[in-house]
């Protein structure tokens, strides 16, 4: 196990990412003054996404129904918790897109191998509560 997002588990036998990228930005207010350069105010946190990428080959390693399995959960609009190998919770995060490009495509059309990319991007960690109710009444509502 790589990473866990929500119940999909990131792996040898699903999807193996060969790169994690994360970027986080702040947030800056700026007022403009008559020949000086804008005054800039902090006003908080801003976005922090991360982008996962790599390739399989679903004859070798991972599983090409992974990423159909991804798309599932993201259709379900629910943020979802971030955890690595080590333990470390990241806190909620929400799928906003996901890229698949298949290459060396078979006679049968299924792809040799799939490259993918999925971003996400953290929401408020407040939400814990919202998701837990949003995910009671779904139940209840099945």
């Amino acid at each position: 196990m790589l990473m866990c997002l929500g119940r999909f588990v990131f792996g040898i036998n699903t999807l193996s990412y060969q790169q994690l990228q994360r970027q986080n930005n702040w947030r800056w207010a700026a007022n403009n003054r008559v020949g000086q350069r804008p005054a800039r105010q902090y006003v908080g946190q801003g976005d922090d996404v991360i982008t996962l990428s790599g390739w399989i080959a679903p004859e070798l390693a991972g599983d090409a129904t992974s990423i159909g399995q991804l798309r599932v959960q993201a259709d379900q609009g629910l943020p979802q918790v971030l955890v690595d190998a080590t333990g470390t919770v990241f806190g909620l995060w929400v799928m906003e897109g996901l890229t698949e490009t298949g290459t060396l495509h078979r006679i049968d059309s299924r792809p040799r191998r799939l490259e993918f990319s999925l971003t996400i991007a953290r929401v408020d960690d407040n939400l814990i509560d919202m998701v837990g109710m949003l995910t009671n009444a779904r139940e209840l509502l099945r």
